[in-house]
């Protein structure tokens, strides 16, 4: 993930003094422990800034709303109490090269200051520290006690510091080229870790995009540089600075292989031109969704594969239990052959051979020599009840199973679908799984926060078939029972994988038209291909009008019976090259 350095914040610094101020602070949402936004309203519009003290994508740029989740944090709720009303009329730096922004709020613009909200973009250390007119320290996101770092620490009541000073040089554009090259030329390096070494306000991203600008490796010893080379890399430096005195930045899109592979604020290298502040809160947004995105579904992978597997098993046994009580009758018709010929049985026998009554048959039966005739036919009497009550006991219980099976697969099914992240209804479709499992009780949810709360609902996925009707798709379980239950019309065809868990799909017919043989196909191959059988070559699809599907009396999610269908064959490969759509443009 690109870091945002220094020269990206004074970039975003120079874009919000431009556009939002002054502003009226009418809001303040912290989403997690990371992420704080700030409601702003000017003459002209409103908006949300982002504040972000995430170790690996600290920023601060203007983004979306915030999700509809409670905030139950100490530190929003002070800047809430502190901020609310106020003006935000400045947004400066703290010092040269530091990679620290001072949000000022006062009454209203040109009345005194009366507080300082710092943004720290450090890495690791990032911070947002809130600090009175007399700079005094009264709240931050995460504060630091003398014993986690005595060169500064962070906590209320004591004077705001500034981070320690670096003590490499600061970049000037009146130091000449050949000051500049002997400290570079000094002690041989790589390009990129002199650069580094010896100047303050670079970052690896930067230095990597100057040398290349230059034509230059980045790892590229400093001894093996020409006049010639020097002379281009000094020219990109200085370009760099007049930005930065300026104030003029080029922001886009950095691509390789026609996939954005990061961004610029310089406008080096092939890129297409941006929204500084739209960049800057998509590319942090989507690395930290793609990042939030592969644990979760790493987490809820390996607890559906431990539950599946251990219910598996339990139905094995009972499937086990069932097929030893299938013996029932023959220890009764054993008991009954044993009563009819006690006359043939001898003391001592470990075994006897009988006529069967009905087909006469030789049944040889087993005995225990110890017991008479008679006490083995009750032996076999009271194993042949035994056997029975098993039965009932054990059938109800692997239907009980059998359900949750049913139903845990059903969630792998969709699962399977979201295999990798592509746009943030990617993780919102994630996150209503999640949701469901911990319902469910099938999840834990240590800060509560799943249990009662509706998410924003996400968009289904759809297609188009060759006659233009649209085809809709459910992304879970809960997607699945609005479409089937509550968006479904008298007309619309409901599809789903014969006895395979799989995704609900709705083929939406108009009025009056009918669906013709290729748009039915087109629907069986997706439904094959939304399902356990995406791996497969051809899977069975029925389809049928959703008056005929029914959900049963506390059935869980996504969980449907149906009746008076017809089945097709779908091919999942061929339902893999169709193009869905989302109501949402996906990030790249």
């Amino acid at each position: 993930m690109q870091p945002l350095d220094f020269t990206t914040l004074t970039a975003a610094a120079a874009d919000l003094r431009a556009s939002w101020l002054p502003a009226r602070l009418e809001q303040v949402y912290q989403r997690d422990r990371h992420l704080l936004y700030l409601g702003l309203r000017t003459l002209e519009r409103r908006g949300w800034l982002t504040l972000c003290w995430h170790p690996q994508a600290a920023r601060i740029c203007i983004g979306d709303s915030p999700p509809r989740i409670p905030d139950t944090f100490t530190f929003s709720q002070q800047l809430r109490h502190q901020l609310g009303g106020l003006a935000l009329v400045a947004i400066a730096p703290v010092a040269d090269w530091e990679r620290v922004v001072d949000l000022q709020f006062a009454q209203r613009p040109g009345d005194p200051l009366l507080w300082h909200l710092y943004v720290e973009i450090m890495g690791n250390y990032s911070n947002v520290i809130l600090a009175n007119q007399d700079n005094l320290v009264i709240s931050a996101a995460h504060q630091v006690s003398s014993q986690q770092s005595s060169l500064r620490p962070i906590q209320t009541g004591q004077p705001y510091a500034l981070p320690p000073a670096l003590n490499h040089a600061m970049p000037a554009l009146e130091e000449s080229f050949e000051r500049w090259q002997e400290r570079l030329a000094l002690i041989p390096a790589a390009l990129k870790r002199s650069l580094l070494k010896n100047y303050r306000g670079l970052s690896s991203s930067l230095v990597a995009s100057m040398a290349a600008e230059a034509g230059l490796d980045p790892e590229q010893s400093t001894a093996e540089l020409s006049l010639a080379d020097w002379q281009r890399l000094f020219a990109g430096w200085q370009d760099w600075q007049q930005a930065l005195k300026q104030q003029q930045f080029q922001p886009g899109w950095l691509s390789e292989a026609g996939r954005r592979s990061g961004y610029t604020v310089l406008g080096w290298g092939k890129y297409q031109p941006e929204n500084l502040q739209t960049l800057l809160h998509r590319y942090y947004s989507d690395a930290l969704n793609q990042q939030e995105f592969g644990q979760l579904h790493h987490q809820i992978r390996q607890r559906l594969t431990h539950l599946i597997k251990k219910l598996s098993v339990k139905a094995a046994d009972f499937r086990g239990r069932l097929a030893q009580s299938d013996q029932a009758d023959r220890y009764r018709e054993q008991a009954d052959l044993l009563m009819a010929y006690l006359h043939a049985w001898q003391p001592g026998m470990s075994e006897i051979t009988l006529a069967d009554f009905e087909t006469a048959a030789p049944v040889k039966i087993k005995l225990e020599p110890e017991k008479n005739a008679v006490q083995n036919a009750q032996a076999f009497y009271k194993r042949h009840q035994k056997l029975k009550r098993s039965r009932a006991a054990v059938e109800p219980l692997l239907v009980e199973v059998r359900t949750e099976l049913d139903y845990l697969e059903q969630v792998e099914a969709s699962l399977m679908q979201l295999d990798s992240y592509h746009s943030p209804a990617d993780l919102a479709s994630l996150t209503e799984i999640r949701a469901e499992l911990i319902q469910q009780g099938y999840l834990e949810d240590p800060e509560q926060r799943y249990r009662s709360v509706s998410l924003p609902e996400t968009p289904y996925l759809r297609y188009s078939t060759p006659s233009g009707f649209e085809v809709l798709i459910g992304r879970n379980n809960r997607q699945n029972d609005q479409l089937t239950f509550r968006l479904a019309g008298d007309y619309d065809l409901w599809f789903h994988t014969q006895e395979i868990p799989g995704s609900h799909l709705l083929l939406r017919v108009s009025p009056g038209a009918v669906a013709a043989d290729a748009d039915l196909q087109v629907a069986a191959d997706l439904a094959a291909y939304y399902s356990r059988a995406r791996q497969s070559d051809q899977a069975p699809v029925i389809y049928t009008q959703p008056k005929f599907v029914y959900k049963p009396k506390g059935a869980k999610p996504g969980i449907a019976i149906y009746k008076q269908e017809t089945v097709i064959w779908g091919e999942p490969q061929r339902g893999k090259t169709y193009q869905a759509r989302l109501d949402e443009p996906p990030h790249q």
